[in-house]
């Protein structure tokens, strides 16, 4: 028989102990593996766990304050047209929803009335003239004769009286004269203003009568002034000081959008404001004057007015759902460095176009927009561009929608080829 090789104690030895290092090496590998896998699942799972927020960064910009009411146009004049005097009607001169100018003539009442006194009144200051003019010859001769002393002074004053009194009749038939040209020239009515006729109530043949009441009838027409026109409107009373301030310092500009399908803004100015407070309801009244020359605009029409009289310079904003309401102030969450929401008691100013002017922060500090019904003091919350339903965030919003399209040009750009 072949005798079996002698294994060697020493080599023996070393290979137990390089299997030994083998097993710790492996053993202390996989606890390595472990315990990274344990880290990196509970690091997920908190950042599984933290809120997602919308965020906005505080923003220092002009804001004009802006008052919006709803007003309605009136027209600056309207003028009702009637008759002077008690005639018939001979001619009408205009049609319904004419635009005329001021001075068109509109209607010719019947004159032969008025003509025939007006040539009454011119023969009568001829006839005074004749007797003038022989009273005075009469009274160069008396004066004549009275130096020779062939009258005496009574009868040379009787002469002086007869001249002094036609004279005065003189004046008095040139008066009539005047008179009855006048009412000679309301036998032609014309347009007292320019601006659009309404219906008329007249026609050729019809008597017409002066006067406002029942027995005179309606008016022969009214004429309605459009442009410019004006717009009024109300605010409330706690508006008054600062409109009276803006208004003293000059031009006060309002603009207006009709409440149709047309979304055109159009721009005016303040030009009244009422002398009075309307105590039933705190409003002051206003008026805003507009051109309109293309007659878009019509008496009567509903319009939304925005008027502002004033502008906070380097106002502090943000959008308005990122203010939150306490129990004992207002505050909203300012985000730090490590993510972590801090609250932050603000002063809310103004609200107005979904954004809230406020003070109590630095502009630039990022704050939570939505989400923040999650959130405690300390927090860690996570940024998402995604809305969480609770409507715009505002101008936050569109800070995210910029962030991301920045963030997709950079990458598109460094997918271009060099």
């Amino acid at each position: 028989m072949e005798a079996m090789p002698q294994i060697n104690p020493s080599s023996l030895g070393k290979r137990r102990r390089w299997i030994k290092i083998a097993a710790i090496s492996f053993i202390a590998l996989a606890a390595c593996i472990w315990i990274w896998y344990a880290q990196n699942a509970t690091g997920k799972q908190k950042a599984a766990k933290a809120p997602k927020i919308v965020s906005a960064p505080v923003m220092q910009v002009d804001v004009p304050v802006i008052f919006n009411a709803n007003g309605s146009i009136s027209a600056v004049q309207t003028v009702e047209v009637r008759p002077q005097i008690s005639s018939v009607v001979k001619v009408v001169h205009i049609k319904e929803g004419q635009f005329v100018r001021r001075g068109d003539r509109l209607f010719t009442l019947d004159a032969r009335t008025e003509d025939a006194n007006l040539s009454k009144a011119e023969a009568q200051v001829v006839k005074d003239r004749a007797d003038l003019s022989n009273a005075e010859r009469n009274l160069e001769r008396e004066r004549g004769l009275l130096k020779q002393e062939y009258i005496s002074q009574s009868e040379f004053d009787t002469a002086q009286n007869l001249v002094d009194s036609l004279r005065g009749q003189i004046a008095i038939d040139l008066a009539s004269l005047e008179a009855s040209r006048v009412a000679r020239s309301f036998d032609e009515i014309n347009a007292p203003i320019a601006g659009r006729t309404g219906a008329i109530a007249v026609y050729p043949g019809s008597l017409v009568q002066p006067g406002t009441s029942a027995a005179s009838g309606a008016p022969l027409v009214s004429i309605t002034q459009l442009d410019p026109i004006n717009v009024s409107f109300t605010l409330p009373e706690r508006e008054l000081a600062g409109l009276q301030q803006a208004f003293a310092k000059g031009k006060v500009p309002v603009s207006i959008k009709l409440d149709s399908a047309d979304t055109a803004e159009l721009k005016g100015r303040l030009v009244f404001i009422d002398n009075s407070v309307d105590a039933t309801s705190g409003t002051i009244r206003l008026k805003a004057e507009f051109p309109n020359a293309d007659h878009r605009l019509w008496p009567g029409m509903f319009v939304t007015v925005a008027l502002s009289p004033r502008t906070i310079r380097g106002a502090l904003t943000i959008p308005v759902q990122a203010v939150q309401n306490g129990p004992e102030n207002t505050f909203l969450y300012a985000i730090g460095v490590d993510n972590k929401v801090t609250p932050v008691p603000i002063k809310v100013s103004l609200i107005q176009s979904g954004i809230a002017v406020v003070e109590g922060i630095a502009a630039g500090v990022r704050v939570v927009v939505e989400g923040a019904q999650n959130l405690r003091p300390g927090s860690v919350v996570t940024e998402t561009d995604e809305a969480g339903g609770h409507g715009d965030a505002g101008k936050g919003g569109d800070h995210k929608s910029k962030k991301k399209s920045d963030k997709e040009k950079s990458k598109n750009k460094s997918a271009e080829p060099s």
